[in-house]
């Protein structure tokens, strides 16, 4: 569950912190979509050096590391896959075209999880869900997508409690084959599951005994504007999407091995 404490915020006093949620989503997708569109490993690993900058600015180094090691297994798991349909049903000529080409896809979902661990790590849900309603989308969707994120890194602890619990009183979940693996974790779906339904009565409870939606002219104590960092951050992102369609446009990427036998 490493992985998950990589998306849970962080409350640290730096420049990426006080930046405007809304310039900081902007900026993730942005990235989104710069690395979906690229599938050459060189412009892939410049994504990735582009972004540390952002996690040492932040400060957040230690749980940044959490969610590198967290989606390891899940790499390695995409690196195997694309190994395997590459080499047996598509007709790349080498093997090394085909590693590079898997390392791509490995290098895609690494840079993926590397931009929203920086988000979620330095933008509070508070923040977030003012940032989101001050956007003018209705306050009943920006409470929902702020609950949803405030309770996945506590789905995710709770999960490791029920999973230390059922290990102490004797269940084996690493031997056996595949299969057996997976009902291994049947004992811990169940009580997470029924946790989860009842942590969503104990919410509707509170909401109903708070009067939750009675009033439709909300406010807030807090009005977030945009400062020029947030202009700036805005600005470069829009420049490497601009950079990234001209050159996926115009230019022909070569890859690790052309540039090594060359």
């Amino acid at each position: 569950m490493s992985m998950f404490d990589g998306f849970k915020f962080r409350s640290v006093s730096s420049p990426v912190h006080q930046m405007d949620p809304r310039a900081k989503f902007i900026y993730v997708c942005i990235l989104f979509v710069v690395t979906v569109m690229f599938s050459n490993l060189i412009p892939l690993i410049i994504l990735f050096l582009i972004q540390v900058p952002f996690v040492f600015m932040a400060r957040v180094q230690k749980e940044w590391m959490r969610s590198m090691k967290g989606s390891a297994m899940f790499a390695v798991i995409i690196f195997v896959m694309n190994l395997l349909s590459l080499y047996f049903y598509t007709g790349y000529e080498t093997f090394g075209s085909i590693l590079e080409r898997s390392l791509a896809m490995t290098v895609r979902f690494i840079v993926l999880v590397q931009t929203f661990s920086i988000f979620f790590l330095t933008t509070s849900p508070d923040m977030l869900g003012l940032a989101l309603e001050q956007s003018h989308i209705p306050y009943e969707i920006c409470f929902a997508f702020t609950t949803a994120v405030r309770f996945v890194p506590v789905l995710a602890e709770e999960a490791q409690t029920i999973m230390d619990a059922q290990k102490a009183r004797g269940l084996e979940m690493e031997g056996g084959n595949f299969f057996k693996r997976i009902r291994n974790y049947i004992p811990i779906l169940i009580p997470l599951i029924v946790n989860a339904i009842r942590r969503s009565l104990e919410l509707a409870e509170t909401m109903e005994s708070r009067a939750w939606g009675a009033n439709r002219n909300r406010t807030n104590l807090y009005v977030l504007k945009m400062r020029r960092e947030d202009v700036l951050l805005i600005l470069i992102s829009l420049v490497i999407l601009a950079v990234s369609i001209y050159v996926s446009m115009n230019v022909q990427m070569p890859s690790i091995i052309q540039l090594l036998t060359s």
